[in-house]
This record gives structure tokens, sequence and C-alpha cells, in this order.
């Protein structure tokens, strides 16, 4: 297995063209699944150190399919959706269940989308930091 051929596959237009043919079932699916997502993102190994990152864009796919947070171009979210299915499936570029190599693939794409959704990314969580604390 060729890693380096296989992740020069992941590009902007691997996640984009993915992230155009999913719909709200996907997005339905994430929220589902955001539990065994998150635990996958937080296993050790190299998509450990985007866990942070996996919860917000977690939180950021909850709060624009609930119509709480719409300040995002839909491209963006399918390309988060995107993103966090890949990590929920185990069959993917590069088999989670190889030992040691099995979660480059899930990094490297995770790594992308954040580069891809930066501005959008960042946007949200200032928007999430101004939000008047509900629980109180």
């Amino acid at each position: 297995m060729d890693i380096n051929a296989i992740l020069k596959k992941i590009d902007k237009d691997f996640i984009l063209s993915k992230a155009e043919k999913l719909g709200n079932t996907d997005f339905a699916k994430v929220l589902k699944e955001s539990e065994t997502i998150q635990k996958l993102a937080a296993k050790e190994g190299p998509l450990q150190k985007f866990v942070n990152d996996v919860t917000l864009l977690i939180a950021l796919v909850k709060d624009y399919y609930t119509g709480t947070y719409r300040d995002i171009p839909i491209k963006s979210v399918a390309a988060i959706a995107f993103t966090l299915l890949y990590i929920l499936n185990p069959l993917d570029l590069i088999p989670d269940f190889l030992p040691g190599i099995g979660q480059l693939d899930d990094a490297a794409v995770v790594a992308l989308c954040l580069k891809i959704i930066r501005d959008d990314l960042d946007k949200y969580a200032q928007h999430t930091t101004q939000q008047p604390d509900t629980k109180s």
C-alpha cells in the first residue's frame, strides 16, 4: 500500500466533490452519530490532535441543521458533514483497522477541510462566543 499516493488523492476537489452529493439525511446522520465521531477523534493517533476541531465542526452542523446558525455557505457545511462522515467510515481510503496508519487519511481530510472552511469556522466560533449564556 503506497500511503503517499493515497494521501495525494485527498485534495480540495476530493472533499468538495463528495460534499456536493450530501443532503439533509447526511446532516442528520452526523448528528445521530456525533458521539461516535467524537470518540473516534479522541482515540490515540493522528486524528487525536483534531478532537477540539471535530467537536466544533459537529456543533456547527447541529446549529445549521436546526436553523440556529445559517451564516455559512451550504458548500462549507457539506464539506464539514462529509469530513465527519469520513471519520465515521472505517473502510475509507486507508482502512481504520490498520494499526498506526488507519487514521492518517482521516486526519488529512480533517486538516484539509479545516483549511478550506477556516474563515467560516472562525466566524462561527466568534458567533458562539457572543451568544448569551441561557443556562443560568
